[in-house]
């Protein structure tokens, strides 16, 4: 989910990079592409604890 999120607004930030006007409340910064990004690398960095701890269940028994 946070990779799903993370990708929507990194994609809406890109597209909107040229836009002063959106971003004038946030003191010119794209809050969106930065966001973005974070919630695409915390997710997977999920993703891929995720795929760890589930290859060390299958093995134990």
């Amino acid at each position: 989910m946070f990779s799903l999120v993370g990708l929507l607004m990194t994609v809406f930030g890109f597209v909107t990079r040229n836009d002063a006007a959106m971003y004038h409340r946030s003191l010119d910064i794209n809050i969106n592409l930065i966001w973005g990004l974070i919630l695409l690398v915390f997710g997977g960095m999920m993703l891929l604890l995720a795929n760890r701890a589930k290859g060390k269940d299958s093995g134990g028994k």
